[in-house]
């Protein structure tokens, strides 16, 4: 008889192709996913695309300069120097890894594929909606050019500073046309050079199952998600995307408890904690924290991640880089006294990008843990 595990499995790729067909039909009728999401990111479609002739309107245009210059400068700033602090200090975060999760991400799939780029799966959390799929051909012309001012204005914020502006992503994820979190994505996506095979909305019951009759009645007992797979350029291995709505706290896993029954069903892998809003140094955060630390071989993360005194010493061997001069005064009542006295016996070296809620590369605290 076939595991729990092998039936949930079963049951979810059932789900994923019906849906993918589904969505491979309607791309026929109107523009491929691939072509939206380099439309939406300023970047070439391909020759035919229906989205060409928008892509000579001067509102596009004005948005495609837009996001080369952004993109240029966050090369420079940001993207370059992780790269070169991997290849030092880091070269285990750039092997392949059979899972990262990374709780509270929001839509921040960028900083996730570049401290990981080689993971086989992605599964992010937030409670940020994700919105219906980008259509960008039901705007037309007359519509571009608000709808793409406010997706950069949206982005302003990852693109400056590491870390989107929960407050002000409550209102930006709600604009009518580009609704969610999915353009994002697919922004990010395009622009990692990413070509993107399919994207499907599923919907996890209380036992993490993806559950096909509640996709058009989802109650709150229901968690809903995204599944998007891409691949970098042909030939490349396929990689998968989940981020599912959802709420961490203790008593948000308790009345949703499908997200992290799916989340078991995975193998042990990495974790990502980025500008978490410290949320687990708090009880009420507890089995999303002690999941992580029991389904993560290493964990990439700032000081707003899991406390340092939950990384016991005998089980985690930890590396520290950068600076800690505490939390910015948010979140001032969660300074660490222990992670200040480790930071000052061992001398950690600099990093060249800014990380989480401390971005200025003189202040920003980076730990990598490793379980033993």
């Amino acid at each position: 008889m076939p595991s729990p595990i092998l039936v949930r499995l079963l049951l979810a790729a059932t789900l994923f192709t019906f849906v993918q067909i589904t969505f491979a039909q309607n791309a026929e009728n109107g523009a491929s996913i691939n072509d939206t999401a380099c439309f939406l990111a300023g970047l070439p479609v391909s020759a035919g695309s229906p989205l060409e002739p928008l892509t000579r309107e001067p509102a596009w245009q004005q948005h495609a300069n837009f996001f080369n210059q952004a993109w240029s400068k966050l090369d420079a700033r940001q993207l370059q120097g992780i790269r070169a602090w991997q290849a030092e200090y880091l070269p285990e975060a750039t092997a392949p890894m059979p899972v990262v999760y990374y709780m509270f991400s929001g839509p921040d799939l960028l900083y996730a594929e570049q401290f990981f780029p080689n993971a086989s799966v992605y599964i992010l959390a937030g409670t940020e909606p994700i919105g219906p799929l980008p259509d960008v051909l039901r705007l037309g012309a007359g519509a571009l050019d608000p709808v793409l001012r406010n997706l950069e204005t949206t982005l302003k914020g990852v693109l400056s500073f590491s870390f989107f502006i929960t407050k002000d992503m409550k209102t930006d994820l709600q604009h009518e046309e580009l609704k969610g979190t999915l353009p994002i994505f697919y922004v990010f996506l395009a622009r990692a050079g990413k070509t993107i095979t399919n994207v499907s909305f599923i919907t996890l019951d209380k036992s993490g199952i993806p559950d096909l009759s509640s996709l058009s009645a989802r109650s709150k007992a229901y968690t809903p998600g995204v599944r998007i797979t891409f691949s970098s350029g042909e030939g490349g291995p396929q990689q998968t995307m989940f981020y599912f709505t959802t709420d961490l706290s203790n008593d948000g896993i308790k009345s949703q408890p499908g997200f992290m029954k799916f989340c078991e069903t995975y193998d042990i892998g990495g974790s990502f904690l980025k500008s978490a809003s410290y949320l687990m140094f708090v009880d009420g955060f507890s089995s999303v924290r002690s999941f992580l630390l029991n389904h993560s071989k290493v964990i990439v993360q700032d000081d707003s991640g899991i406390p340092v005194s939950f990384l016991n010493p005998e089980k985690w061997q930890l590396r520290l880089f950068g600076n800690y001069i505490g939390p910015i005064d948010l979140f001032k009542q969660n300074f660490q006294p222990q992670l200040q006295a480790l930071y000052s016996q061992s001398n950690p070296p600099p990093i060249d990008f800014g990380f989480g809620y401390r971005f200025s590369r003189k202040e920003t605290t980076l730990m990598f843990a490793v379980h033993k």
